[in-house]
């Protein structure tokens, strides 16, 4: 008797790209149906483009905004960030499709890397349309003080202005990251909303303050500074800006971060949140 043939090619598993691609596009519609993240946007767009008008940053330059907008966006990209996956793989546990899922040859990485990337494309667009709208009316504003402030060393250039952007960008998704690990954890909305106030707390106050405390203490040398600021994602984030965007221009003063121990505290940061949020699905 001959052995049956191979299964056909209709009835094989899916590939993980289109697994992922399907999680994706799932999260994306989720996305643009969900009004309170046009809001979010919205408030976002409008405190960026008003401390940009009132505190004259779009007569100054690029730099000028960028050092504005710093302090606001430590505080309110990490809250849109928690907004867009504090419930994200929640909600799927709340209307039971994650035990419909398990009926699908679909993994827990699978699932959580698409829920991750369709949320994160939705956030990098908040996060983008507030910023695209300083920048324009930065280009668009002609001052002599522009031109004055382009012949010194490290001229202001719209490159510091996107380099800004994408040390953003990177801040809100670790955060992002963090607020997935948190929905994955939790059993109910109250409670991820608890843990997400407390993650933020931590995030914008708690490991600074363990910074300095340890500093005081001299538990952590002068030396050592620069590399244990990467522990903190709000850390990281500021001493990037200010090394990579603010120093460059000005051109003194003495270094105030290490970008590349930052940058590899913000992907230990990411690559251990979706770790904790792919066991906490798959267990």
């Amino acid at each position: 008797m001959e052995h049956e043939s191979a299964q056909p090619a209709s009835e094989q598993s899916p590939s993980t790209s289109h697994l992922l691609g399907t999680v994706i596009g799932r999260e994306l519609r989720t996305v643009v149906r969900t009004r309170t993240f046009y809001l979010l946007t919205a408030a976002l767009a409008a405190v960026v483009v008003g401390i940009t008008w009132i505190g004259g940053g779009y007569a100054a330059g690029y730099l000028p905004t960028a050092v504005d907008l710093l302090t606001p966006l430590e505080l309110l990209v990490p809250i849109v960030a928690v907004a867009f996956g504090y419930r994200a793989i929640l909600a799927d546990e709340q209307r039971g499709e994650l035990d419909v899922l398990e009926t699908y040859p679909i993994s827990p990485r699978e699932l959580v890397l698409g829920v991750y990337a369709g949320r994160a494309a939705g956030l990098v667009a908040a996060i983008a349309v507030p910023m695209v709208l300083a920048a324009v009316a930065i280009a668009v504003t002609d001052t002599d003080v522009l031109a004055i402030y382009a012949t010194h060393t490290g001229a202001d250039s719209p490159l510091l202005f996107a380099r800004f952007f994408v040390l953003t960008v990177l801040f809100g998704l670790v955060v992002l990251a963090i607020a997935l690990a948190i929905s994955s954890l939790v059993s109910g909305t109250r409670s991820a909303l608890g843990m997400s106030i407390v993650a933020l707390v931590a995030l914008l106050f708690g490991f600074d303050l363990a910074i300095v405390y340890g500093l005081t203490e001299g538990l952590i040398g002068d030396d050592s500074l620069l590399y244990s600021l990467a522990m903190s994602p709000l850390s990281a984030y500021r001493g990037l800006v200010l090394e990579t965007t603010v120093a460059v221009a000005s051109g003194t003063g003495p270094q105030v971060a290490s970008p590349v121990v930052s940058l590899f505290g913000f992907a230990a940061w990411t690559v251990g949140s979706l770790a904790v949020a792919i066991w906490s699905v798959g267990r």
